[in-house]
């Protein structure tokens, strides 16, 4: 039986939506519990996932017990469908979020249908509208729209939503939620279609909602056609492209590094943070991620997006942005909401925007010379950024920073930052070199030395047969594990080596690696109290670390291991506990997918990275 209870699911329960806009979670029981509209960072009007129904949420599901609960995407695609099976039968609810060609915000729409299976159920749809993250009740009444088709039509502010369908729901009696009760035949299909839209204006007009599903369907297997993966764990690599595709918000190119705010690193901690902006580290990834299996488009339309973004002096380069290039994402906290299962704060916006991590260049830099070397033709004003930006880097190289995991301790001269800054010189300097861009190239490669000597005396420790986590500690991390995926050493180095093995013994427990000691007791490093999980990410760069040592076979191994952690729809959260079997922090996290679908292609040697690798791996610095 599975009972239903007033707070969110677990969160390797939910499923995403998405329309290439916003996104929707929707749990194992039928509800959608995370639904900001118009855009991933509006403020939510369902937000069940951090607080309880009263928050918002909409909830289609039998009123008899449920027996099974069977889920799955349609095949390569963002239509999710639902089996219930009860004593007196079995529905199958279909949602999906079809994406628009259009830029207008204000097309977003939420499609559900239920279709009955076998005999005859008993069900309730029930649709609690809270704007403003749960802290605004809308004005809610029947409605029309400019056809004379009745919905009931939500406002708070600015914003409003309207709800068509076939059964539309009445206000409970003595409550401040919306209700309707039918029965699903055999045979029978019902539909709703709720779509945004602005309080000055009148209801949309409906659309109807399996046309909207047919559009959908046909949306993701056209975008799926492209993709070129062959390699074993086709469903899960196809399905974390998919993924990494949705949270991509279309209007502008910008990618999110996850739907979602403030699910817990540690379950009832403060480790929560709010991830619906645009790293330029996540997105440069994500990027690559897609292009490595045959997506170029979305690399032309986030440069473009980074052009815009950074447009400026190039001292003012922030480390994330908002989906339309917005700088400031001011934190704060939504103290009405209990957070997820009691997990606060619940924060709003990301004070880590002013932080200064200088890997950020490394990646970028990295990017976008891939981009030329798989063929994307470099603009005038592309290049002009990036000389902008090494500009910028000759002047604060040599500075600490708050590194890779964004810690909020004090600054340090982070190894892993400092092996990025290292990359954004070289790849400076190749870009001279291999197509003739105009720079000072002598001064690049004077800086890409220093940086690389100082690395290996500063950052090795000889005691611990291994690069530390920061000059002069001792203690590890996990992001070491990429010098050799970014070509500073080779992957058969001793140091290498060295760093792999002593990452086995300290932050690996299983398949799963730790970005680094959460300890109070061991580090104070990142400032904040209580442990975390294993981070989903550093397990996939062991996966490849070990493959360009020449351990492939191992590597294949922990791989096949791994890729087991997905749902049961084949989705990732930031972090997965070991004791618990339980995935916790943001989700569906686009750093997981992403190391995810790498370590499929060094495996497997998709697209350009097999000779791309050899080639930045080739030196023997």
């Amino acid at each position: 039986m599975v009972a239903h209870d007033t707070g969110p699911g677990r969160i390797e329960d939910y499923a995403l939506l998405s329309d290439l806009r916003t996104a929707a979670l929707v749990g194992r029981d039928g509800s959608v519990d995370w639904l900001c509209m118009p855009r991933f960072d509006s403020p939510s009007c369902f937000s069940r996932l951090l607080g309880t129904e009263d928050d918002g949420h909409w909830r289609i599901a039998p009123t008899a017990p449920v027996t099974a609960v069977r889920r799955r995407y349609r095949e390569n695609t963002l239509v999710l469908e639902t089996e219930f099976d009860t004593d007196e039968g079995t529905i199958r609810l279909v949602d999906t979020m079809p994406p628009e060609d259009s830029d207008d915000d204000a097309d977003t729409r939420l499609v559900r249908v239920v279709e009955g299976l076998t005999g005859s159920v008993e069900v309730r749809l029930r649709w609690v509208v809270r704007f403003a993250y749960g802290d605004s009740v809308p004005w809610v009444r029947r409605s029309a729209s400019a056809n004379g088709d009745e919905c009931v039509f939500a406002v708070a502010g600015p914003s409003a939503i309207a709800l068509y369908g076939d059964r539309l729901p009445y206000r409970v009696e003595g409550k401040r939620a919306h209700e309707a009760v039918f029965t699903v035949d055999e045979g029978d299909r019902l539909s709703w279609v709720m779509e945004f839209s602005y309080s000055h204006d009148r209801p949309p007009l409906p659309v109807d909602a399996v046309t909207e599903v047919r559009r959908s369907e046909a949306f993701w297997k056209d975008w799926t056609d492209d993709l070129g993966y062959h390699g074993p764990h086709g469903d899960v690599v196809r399905r974390s492209l998919i993924t990494l595709k949705g949270l991509t918000y279309a209007p502008t190119g910008g990618i999110v590094a996850a739907p979602t705010t403030s699910l817990p690193e540690t379950f009832g901690g403060e480790r929560n943070w709010d991830y619906r902006y645009c790293w330029l580290r996540d997105a440069t990834l994500t990027l690559l991620a897609l292009d490595n299996f045959g997506r170029s488009g979305e690399a032309e339309a986030w440069r473009r997006w980074l052009l815009r973004a950074v447009a400026g002096d190039p001292a003012d380069l922030q480390i994330m942005y908002g989906l339309g290039g917005e700088r400031h994402l001011v934190e704060w906290e939504a103290d009405w909401l209990p957070g997820y299962r009691g997990a606060k704060p619940v924060r709003i916006g990301n004070a880590a925007y002013r932080q200064l991590q200088l890997d950020v260049y490394g990646e970028v830099m990295d990017a976008l010379h891939l981009a030329r070397e798989r063929g994307i033709a470099e603009s005038a004003e592309s290049w002009a950024m990036q000389r902008g930006m090494m500009r910028h880097l000759r002047g604060i190289w040599d500075r600490p920073d708050k590194g890779l995991w964004e810690v909020r301790g004090p600054d340090r001269y982070f190894t892993h930052s400092r092996v990025m800054v290292w990359v954004a010189f070289d790849r400076a300097v190749r870009a001279a070199e291999q197509y003739g861009l105009p720079g000072p190239v002598d001064e690049w490669r004077e800086l890409r030395d220093r940086v690389h000597a100082e690395v290996l005396e500063k950052g090795w420790n000889a005691e611990l047969g291994a690069f530390t986590q920061f000059y002069g500690g001792t203690e590890l991390d996990a992001a070491t594990l990429l010098i050799p995926a970014v070509g500073f050493l080779p992957g058969d180095d001793p140091r290498v080596l060295g760093t792999i093995d002593a990452i086995r013994r300290g932050l690996k427990h299983g398949d799963l690696v730790d970005r680094y000691d959460t300890d109070p007791g061991e580090s104070e490093v990142d400032g904040l109290s209580g442990e975390e999980g294993s981070f989903l990410a550093c397990s996939f760069w062991f996966v490849d670390a070990l493959a360009l040592s020449d351990r492939r076979d191992e590597a294949v191994e922990m791989f096949d291991r791994l890729v087991d952690l997905v749902n049961d729809v084949g989705l990732l959260a930031e972090e997965y506990d070991a004791r618990t079997g339980r995935m916790s922090g943001n989700f569906p996290q686009a750093f997981s997918h992403l190391a995810l679908v790498n370590s499929a292609a060094v495996l497997y040697g998709q697209g350009h990275t097999r000779d791309e690798r050899d080639r930045r791996n080739g030196g023997d610095r």
